[in-house]
């Protein structure tokens, strides 16, 4: 069967990660959420997302295909209704469309379809910007499960301090030298040939992933997640990091959510509390305004390929665009334009070759290409993100 993740209603909900990707490439808990599909469905996928997004993320579509809405996370059950679907059938939870069955071409009605309901208390739906790190800590403990099952842990040096050690699972290649490794309130999970360095305290739910690293005295709480190839120290505490991108030094990052290609100067701090209490708002670009998220606590979001220069200070609640580069004393907005370029002193657009000329350079450091096909995607951000963009 040719199965598809659609980018579903929720997709500008997740702007500015979903600028860059498909809804189904936003990582959550140990894996991507495509990931998740494909390791349940035992079978590759493809996305109907944005055109611009088409030439990176390209849709594939058979006679016979299973369309899946790639905001559900998906779990046994759940896979094994979809895997059995027929011509004319959908799976719905209350009015919302989980999954279903359509041929090339064919006009989609629900009144005439089948629909099934999913009735099984499982149901796990990411459908807001925040929920990436609110449920980050359900989703590690589904993956943990998922990944390790009939599997055996690498053996844990005994110069590592564990506690629940039977929580704790080490990838091949994996090195883990003088930590402290809690697990009591949820698994660690530690990712092939990644490495943590002496003194890293480490509390679960926590998700090191492949290649990445953990610098030395780093402190973690979780739920956490750090992706492929990426390098963090400091203090860190309920966060998600998408991969391939660098938090390497001292300094606070809390409830928040980092992109790939995204770089932390030193000792940059992110507020997750504001003085009065009172509820975080956030920006929500379909709305072009501040939306309450209901959350006490909630950090920082930054888009693909931004940086932050040493000392910065985010605002309690702040969304950071693709492509922005932010310096200097005070507090900058607690919103960044994409492509935007200065600090609190005021902003100017972050011109296409200059920031282009950055990504080439930080991707090759990974043996990346910075393609064609990268730049078109920058370029419609660009121009799509430029009414909000004052200089």
């Amino acid at each position: 069967m040719n199965y598809i993740l659609t980018d579903g209603a929720v997709r500008n909900n997740f702007l500015p990660f979903t600028f860059t990707r498909p809804v189904a490439d936003i990582r959550i808990g140990i894996l991507t959420l495509r990931q998740k599909w494909e390791k349940h469905l035992k079978a590759s996928t493809s996305s109907d997302t944005q055109d611009y997004l088409s030439e990176k993320f390209p849709l594939v579509e058979l006679d016979k295909n299973i369309k899946i809405d790639a905001s559900f996370i998906p779990t046994e059950n759940l896979a094994g209704i979809v895997k059995n679907l027929k011509e004319n059938q959908a799976i719905f939870y209350n009015d919302q469309p989980i999954a279903f069955f359509f041929t090339k071409g064919q006009e989609l009605h629900w009144e005439t379809m089948d629909i099934i309901q999913y009735t099984h208390n499982d149901i796990l739906k990411i459908e807001h910007l925040w929920d990436i790190f609110t449920l980050n800590g359900k989703a590690i403990e589904m993956d943990f499960k998922c990944l390790t099952k009939g599997k055996t842990s690498q053996p844990i040096p005994k110069t590592v301090h564990c506690i629940n050690k039977k929580n704790i699972f080490l990838e091949k290649g994996a090195s883990v030298v003088l930590a402290s490794l809690n697990a009591t309130d949820g698994p660690i999970y530690i990712g092939k040939d990644s490495e943590i360095m002496e003194a890293c305290a480490i509390r679960g739910p926590f998700a090191l992933c492949e290649h990445a690293t953990l610098k030395m005295g780093t402190k973690i709480y979780g739920p956490t997640t750090i992706g492929p190839h990426s390098k963090v120290g400091g203090e860190v505490t309920n966060s998600v990091i998408f991969g391939y991108s660098n938090k390497g030094h001292d300094g606070f990052l809390g409830n928040s959510v980092i992109g790939e290609w995204c770089n932390l100067g030193a000792d940059t701090n992110n507020s997750n509390l504001k003085n009065n209490y009172a509820e975080v708002r956030l920006w929500n670009y379909q709305t072009a305004g501040f939306t309450p998220t209901g959350l006490q606590f909630c950090g920082l979001m930054m888009g693909d390929h931004s940086k932050c220069g040493i000392n910065t200070m985010f605002n309690t609640g702040t969304v950071v665009g693709v492509s922005a580069n932010i310096f200097g004393s005070g507090f900058p907005r607690n919103f960044i334009p994409s492509f935007s370029w200065g600090g609190s002193a005021g902003m100017i657009t972050y011109k296409t070759d200059k920031a282009f000329e950055v990504a080439k350079a930080v991707m090759s450091r990974r043996n990346i290409n910075f393609n064609k096909v990268e730049a078109k995607i920058l370029e419609h951000v660009f121009e799509e993100t430029a009414k909000w963009r004052k200089g």
